[in-house]
């Protein structure tokens, strides 16, 4: 079972600087617009999914080279130095433990498509994937056309990689229980369930009356939860993957925001699969600290703020200080103040 357990980097794009940061079965990284939750998932991303790629099959390459080309993709840069904070004297540099073992990279402004120092990482098993905030399935084939037919910058490798693992039909085989039972916790929440068309090419959703509608009249939220079910359905997932979410709450009701949080939890905690969630929500937050409460050490907590007062916690030990959280209870006092 792969695990990261502890990362830090500095000077990487919006991020000065992240120290020894702990990791659970559930982190959440929650913050404002523009604090770089997104860019702190891709980093983990990148670093993870190239040592999954490293030695995978009949690829030769190094390990710096498929990270270089990673990260490439993923952050949309001709050159590696473009990633180094702006005005930052020192180089950008990446560090992270998983399973006893450490990777570690780094790279100043001038580094043009090779990574010149690196050590550590591993050839790890499994099949990682990242989940952005837009929606995938419908454009599914334009992604894909983008990246293998045209190669152009467009849509980043999180897109890609997503495409592909989706590509994969379900197995007929047997699964793991609790992923059988995640599906049909999916299928409650979305009262229905979403297919791929080989003969079209095309997605659709069928609701529990056996009704098809195009992809494009799904709404948002259905799509999102579909995308999890079918990775679980084909097998992409393993004990071994670890899955990123960017923005958890996108186009989801709050009634389905609880329900997919249930279910990642008992994912989590059954098979032992790591998230990384990002989120500006205090409902997702609120929601998260509920599910701490049950066991010490499952949800972990990364609180990133503009001003550099980033905060690392245990949910079980209670709220971290950030201004969404310090907003809500400001309305909540506003409130009682107003009836009072």
């Amino acid at each position: 079972m792969y695990r990261v357990e502890q990362f830090s980097l500095s000077n990487y794009g919006k991020i000065q600087c992240l120290n020894n940061i702990k990791c659970s079965n559930i982190n959440v990284i929650l913050g404002e617009n523009s604090t770089g939750k997104t860019f702190l998932l891709k980093a983990l991303y990148v670093a993870i999914k190239s040592q999954e790629d490293y030695l995978r099959g009949d690829d030769t390459n190094s390990l710096g080279d498929i990270l270089a080309e990673k990260i490439k993709w993923t952050f949309q840069v001709e050159r590696l130095g473009d990633l180094v904070t702006k005005n930052a004297k020192e180089p950008l540099e990446f560090s992270m433990a998983a399973n006893k073992s450490k990777m570690e990279f780094r790279f100043t402004k001038d580094a043009n498509r090779k990574i010149v120092k690196l050590s550590g990482g591993v050839s790890k098993e499994g099949n990682s994937i990242f989940i952005p905030a837009k929606e995938v399935l419908s454009l599914y084939s334009i992604i894909l056309q983008s990246r293998e037919i045209n190669k152009v910058f467009g849509f980043d490798d999180t897109y890609y990689d997503l495409a592909k693992a989706l590509r994969i039909s379900p197995s007929r085989g047997k699964n793991y229980s609790t992923f059988a039972y995640a599906r049909k916790k999916v299928k409650s929440i979305i009262d229905g369930s979403i297919d791929y068309d080989e003969s079209s090419g095309k997605w659709f959703y069928k609701n529990s009356n056996r009704q098809k509608f195009s992809i494009g009249a799904t709404s948002e939220g259905i799509k999102k939860i579909s995308i999890l079910d079918r990775l679980l359905a084909n097998g992409y997932l393993t004990k071994e993957s670890v899955v990123l979410i960017d923005e958890i709450e996108a186009a989801l009701h709050p009634q389905a925001i609880c329900e997919f949080l249930d279910m990642i939890y008992d994912i989590s905690k059954k098979m032992g699969i790591q998230f990384f969630i990002t989120t500006h929500s205090y409902f997702v937050i609120k929601k998260l600290y509920l599910l701490a409460m049950l066991e010490q050490g499952m949800v972990n907590c990364i609180s990133l703020e503009n001003i550099g007062n980033n905060f690392n916690c245990d949910l079980f030990d209670g709220m971290p200080p950030n201004s969404i959280i310090n907003t809500s209870v400001n309305l909540y006092r506003q409130e009682i103040d107003e009836v009072l």
